[in-house]
């Protein structure tokens, strides 16, 4: 009679995650007590971008409402920034620039800043 031997697990080796989102926070131009935070990860074949603003009286329970004006906020900015980087991007976004009570000029600055800040982390970062 042969015996079975007992089922051996596969033998794992522990990694370290070669991913290291990086997380930026910055004051938004012309918009006062408004923080802008955006949420990074470069993968191999994309780019995974979060996109959103908090002021101090915002509870940490509170969620941004995801109106047209949202959608066509974080649609411009995947657009933007995969034609720059020449990469798919996937873009999360909860900023309301309606709800900021900006101008139209206001609210460009504070994209054009936004994205001339992603496309230089991803600079540095394609250099590593």
């Amino acid at each position: 009679m042969t015996t079975a031997a007992p089922p051996t697990s596969p033998q794992t080796e522990l990694v370290s995650p070669t991913l290291k989102p990086q997380e930026l926070s910055f004051p938004l131009p012309k918009a006062l007590h408004t923080t802008g935070h955006v949420h990074l990860t470069f993968l191999g074949h994309c780019v995974m971008v979060h996109l959103a603003t908090s002021t101090p009286g915002d509870s940490s329970g509170s969620f941004k409402p995801m109106g047209s004006f949202v959608i066509e906020y974080t649609t411009r900015v995947a657009k933007i920034l995969a034609r720059r980087m020449q990469q798919p991007v996937y873009v999360g976004c909860s900023i309301d620039p309606n709800g900021l009570g900006q101008t139209v000029e206001e609210e460009m600055e504070g994209l054009t800043h936004i994205v001339n800040l992603i496309v230089e982390k991803y600079e540095a970062q394609k250099k590593q």
